[in-house]
């Protein structure tokens, strides 16, 4: 039997605790043991497949590496109630598990081939085994989420429910009637915000914090997840494939409709029709066409547009944190906010 063995890299979450402005040594150095025990299970997870080439296909992602922020969010949600226990690993996890299921499934309905600077596991080994892959690790997620409890599974189902439906809503698209930056915002606070609200809820809830001071973090996290797919949408356009880990342009090749792009669409100047037609058109990726929209959406009114909701989320996430207990991870949280502002400047 061929061997499958999975080969990790360097953890990438170093990098984004190294980022962060966190003045408090002993903060900083339960968060590092937490994410190197989260890692550390992620990993033993997928050895756990009974096929050695689901190990392969389940963990291709996991073993490309990342910045980790959801477990991370469930450690800094941990801190507002009691921050230590083996639980909280397993909650971690979870959160990266459903993330990473989610990667897998995007990347086949997008058609991507590249993702954090590797090939996809649909390029790779093709769409169903990447569907498949993708399901093994959100059953995965659900057993640990059955190991921690009732109030885990209700939280993991819902989160799981709101990445679907919005998922769902953006294949369907929106209405002759809706507003579509309203639809769009719903979407993303469904594909995207759900699961990083969810991560900062479930730390705080399985470090016994009360459910006023949970449902606050939550908030916290919607905002904060809004504003990090907003980034997502910018980064898509404004940086080089190196950069991202992803091909550039990629979601108007795949005809996703990203805020830059939604707004380039409302954009009704003249000055704006090429741009506008190449995006109603839909270009063909590597084509000249696809590269000069691209090109005319970096340089177009929409992207510092797309920054201005972007801030807008932010400050509003912000707020939040001002009704949260003044405490080391109240100031962790407030600079996420900062690295999510800087990842598209």
């Amino acid at each position: 039997m061929a061997d499958y063995a999975l080969s990790y890299p360097e953890a990438g979450y170093a990098d984004l605790l190294n980022m962060l402005d966190i003045p408090h040594a002993p903060l900083t150095d339960r968060l590092r043991e937490g994410m190197d025990r989260t890692e550390a299970r992620l990993r033993a997870c997928v050895t756990e497949a009974t096929d050695p080439f689901v190990v392969t296909t389940a963990g291709h992602l996991i073993e490309a590496g990342g910045k980790r922020l959801r477990p991370l969010l469930v450690l800094l949600g941990a801190e507002f109630g009691d921050p230590v226990g083996d639980h909280l690993v397993d909650a971690a996890t979870i959160a990266e598990l459903v993330h990473v299921a989610s990667l897998h499934h995007d990347d086949v309905m997008d058609r991507a081939t590249t993702r954090r600077g590797r090939p996809t596991a649909n390029a790779c080994y093709g769409n169903a085994v990447a569907v498949f892959s993708g399901d093994w690790l959100m059953a995965k997620a659900a057993r640990i989420a059955a190991e921690l409890g009732d109030t885990s599974v209700r939280l993991h189902t819902e989160t799981i429910e709101r990445l679907v439906e919005g998922q769902l809503r953006e294949l369907i698209g929106p209405g002759p009637d809706d507003d579509r930056l309203a639809y769009y915002l719903e979407v993303i606070a469904g594909k995207s915000a759900a699961l990083i609200s969810a991560a900062l809820r479930l730390g705080a809830l399985e470090a016994g914090a009360g459910t006023e001071l949970v449902e606050r973090v939550g908030e916290y996290g919607e905002q904060l997840g809004i504003a990090f797919q907003i980034g997502d949408d910018l980064i898509d356009v404004t940086s080089a494939q190196s950069d991202s880990g992803k091909q550039r342009g990629q979601d108007i090749a795949s005809g996703v409709v990203s805020l830059p792009v939604l707004l380039a669409l409302e954009d009704t100047s003249p000055a704006n029709a090429e741009l506008r037609d190449l995006l109603t058109a839909g270009p063909v990726p590597g084509t000249p066409e696809h590269t000069r929209a691209v090109d005319l959406l970096c340089a177009s009114d929409a992207i510092p547009s797309a920054r201005k909701v972007l801030d807008e989320r932010l400050a509003r996430a912000r707020r939040v944190l001002t009704t949260l207990p003044d405490d080391h991870a109240v100031r962790a949280l407030d600079s996420l906010c900062d690295y999510v502002s800087r990842r598209t400047n």
